[in-house]
């Protein structure tokens, strides 16, 4: 009669220890104030609009930079970067004041790069983060910043500085500091400024342990679930039928016409719930109103959980205001009217779902992080005017749209696992029942998860993680290892021919791009052909870009496959960043040979077409065989046996212009037909 209890337990204390590894959270951590540093070259400065600049700009000028300031009023990408070349030739550094917004950040992130400037922007911002809980987090718009900063450091490279939080009023030594971190190297890329010193961003763990529960939550009378007919809401309304939830209002843009949503209603009807699927907007706060008003008095409403949202992903370099638009329409303007609606009600529950890629940045996350960032911060300034709230950043759940596909794939290469639904939710009931304000929910492999995260720069977050760190202080080692066999790769091609560092450079790119698409073989990675036709994205160019940087050495530009389409021009590219000789060698040609290829990789059934290609392409290469062997005859001598007959050369010139009569009969003659 034991047997059964003792199993029970052992299955719930397995899936407790499992859920619990699975639990982070941000804090901020005490860092060293940088040492005394002078800055040098042009510094632009964008002000936004009504922001008195006076105070950064002289301690900058004051340390040693030249400013140029620059007016952020809404101008669109190609006005700002004209106006960024009017400004200055060459800038050392680039930095956006509080008060710009995430418009402001990613328009002047892209005129920067349109101007073709590669130093670094820093982001400063006000009452965007809170180190402490004795701080209000004042401002959670400028979080939207943040979280877009964070994509930006993935995909940016050395174009991307940092995020800097600074104080409500900045006096000389905070702005001291502040210049000491833009002449730093850039270890420390999330720092908020305060007047009792710097504080990191950093990732620690979140033990059950260490966070005793002071509540059993259950849902009582109402729960309104936004995206309540989604993957995600479907699965979160199923959870709370199944704890007892009276009445469920499910609320979606399609509501009862969504696809399932008759089916869903009916096996939540099974579980004892009352269940009102409703078409709303949420971001339109009239529709939101008038349906928290038509809710029961007798069942009365308790608890939000928002799950809606619009994906629509992308890298930071091709997002528009209208694509940020739509997806903030849900995130930010969809929760501003949930809390001014419900403010005044005895929720018991205020839950927003956040994404992971708010936590870390991710690569093509640009349109989602942002948004999702802006959750994290609304959990805290909400739960600082004393209402309940609760965010969590969730990684993916195997039944969520990312966990199939290309992404799916690429997420799990990188270390970031799928979770169960039960057991998500299971972490769901921990984080309310001990009523957390935010969490980190995600289940990594951190091993592949570091060596993926910081590939191409240091990333403090993570020193927090003993398991992160271990990697971390090896990062550079492994990551060498794993391309170059340990050996810089400047110290590999340093004697070789040329020849053999064009081989070289080329089997470190294939095998790059092997890793990226998860090949374990080189075989279908072919020299010559086009990475779109690999089936590379936005997302596995700004992978590719990371590693080969790192192992490079090189600073590479996000657009580096879109420049330079195939395996055998990225090799190219690199050959000549790294032996700058070869830039002046056979690069270029070797470019335009490879853009030749996958011209003739397409070729034509037209025989007389194929016929004067080759004779073309046999005339060029005996052209190019005399021009480069300095004991070639000279025009007119005679030519020996071992080169090409005089009579085919002849024969090749003559069918430049040949009808297609002469091209057959010469077709025929060579087939022995004639």
């Amino acid at each position: 009669s034991v047997l059964p209890s003792l199993s029970s337990w052992r299955r719930q204390s397995r899936e407790q220890s499992t859920v619990d590894g699975w639990r982070y959270r941000v804090t901020w951590k005490r860092i060293a104030d940088p040492a005394t540093a002078r800055l040098s070259g042009t510094w632009l400065v964008a002000v936004p609009e009504g922001v008195d600049a006076t105070a950064v700009t002289g301690a900058l000028t004051e340390h040693g930079a030249e400013v140029r300031t620059l007016a952020v009023a809404g101008e669109s990408r190609v006005e700002l970067a004209a106006r960024i070349r009017e400004a200055s030739d060459e800038v050392a550094g680039a930095l956006l004041l509080p008060g710009g917004g995430l418009t402001d950040a990613v328009t002047l992130l892209q005129a920067l790069g349109d101007a073709g400037v590669a130093a670094p922007l820093w982001c400063l911002t006000r009452g965007a983060v809170a180190v402490n809980s004795a701080e209000r987090l004042a401002e959670p718009e400028q979080a939207l910043v943040w979280g877009m900063g964070r994509v930006a450091s993935m995909e940016q490279g050395g174009r991307w500085g940092g995020l800097l939080d600074l104080p409500d009023q900045a006096d000389e030594r905070t702005l001291a500091r502040l210049v000491g971190l833009l002449a730093g190297d850039g270890a420390e890329d999330q720092v908020a400024l305060r007047p009792a010193g710097l504080y990191g961003r950093r990732l620690v763990r979140a033990r059950l342990a260490d966070v005793p529960a002071v509540r059993e939550w259950k849902p009582q009378g109402t729960t309104l679930v936004t995206g309540g007919t989604g993957t995600l809401g479907a699965q979160v309304a199923r959870w709370l039928a199944g704890k007892g939830a009276s009445h469920l209002v499910l609320a979606s843009r399609r509501g009862p016409e969504a696809p399932g949503a008759a089916e869903l209603r009916e096996e939540l009807t099974a579980l004892g719930a009352e269940v009102t699927v409703a078409a709303c907007d949420v971001s339109d706060r009239e529709a939101l109103a008038a349906l928290i008003a038509e809710i029961p008095a007798e069942h009365p409403l308790t608890a939000v959980v928002h799950t809606a949202a619009v994906l629509d992903d992308g890298v930071v370099e091709a997002l528009t205001p209208e694509r940020m638009r739509e997806v903030l329409r849900l995130k930010v303007d969809a929760t501003r009217h949930l809390h001014e609606l419900t403010r005044d009600l005895d929720l018991s529950a205020f839950v927003l779902f956040s994404s992971f890629a708010a936590t870390f940045g991710a690569p093509g996350q640009g349109n989602q992080a942002p948004g999702n960032a802006f959750l994290d911060a609304f959990a805290e300034h909400r739960r600082a005017a004393g209402l309940p709230a609760t965010s969590i950043a969730w990684g993916p759940w195997d039944s969520a749209a990312g966990d199939g596909g290309a992404a799916g794939d690429r997420m799990r290469r990188h270390g970031i696992l799928v979770m169960p639904p039960e057991r998500t939710l299971v972490c769901l009931q921990h984080a309310l029942d001990r009523d957390e304000t935010t969490l980190t929910v995600v289940d990594m492999d951190w091993k592949r998860f570091t060596l993926a995260f910081t590939a191409d720069r240091d990333r403090p977050l993570l020193l927090g993680l003993p398991e992160a760190r271990r990697v971390i202080e090896s990062v550079e080692r492994e990551s060498a290892e794993a391309l170059t066999g340990g050996i810089p790769l400047a110290q590999q091609l340093a004697g070789l021919p040329e020849a053999e560092q064009e081989r070289t450079v080329l089997e470190l790119v294939r095998t790059a791009v092997a890793a990226v698409l998860g090949h374990s073989d080189l075989s279908s990675i072919e020299a010559g052909r086009a990475f779109k036709e690999l089936g590379f994205d936005s997302l596995t160019s700004v992978d590719l870009r990371n590693r080969l940087g790192a192992v490079s050495g090189l600073k590479l530009p996000a657009s580096l496959v879109f420049d330079h389409p195939t395996p055998a021009a990225v090799a190219a590219f690199l050959r000549a960043g790294i032996v700058p000789d070869a830039a002046a060698g056979g690069a270029p040609l070797l470019e335009e040979l490879d853009k030749l290829e996958a011209v003739l990789e397409h070729g034509t059934s037209d025989n007389v077409v194929r016929a004067r290609v080759t004779m073309r392409l046999q005339s060029l290469l005996a052209k190019w065989n005399d021009a480069g062997d300095p004991a070639a005859p000279a025009s007119g001598d005679e030519i020996s046996d071992d080169s090409a007959p005089v009579d085919v050369l002849d024969d090749v010139d003559r069918l430049q212009d040949a009808s297609d009569e002469e091209l057959f009969a010469f077709i025929n003659k060579g087939l022995g037909r004639a």
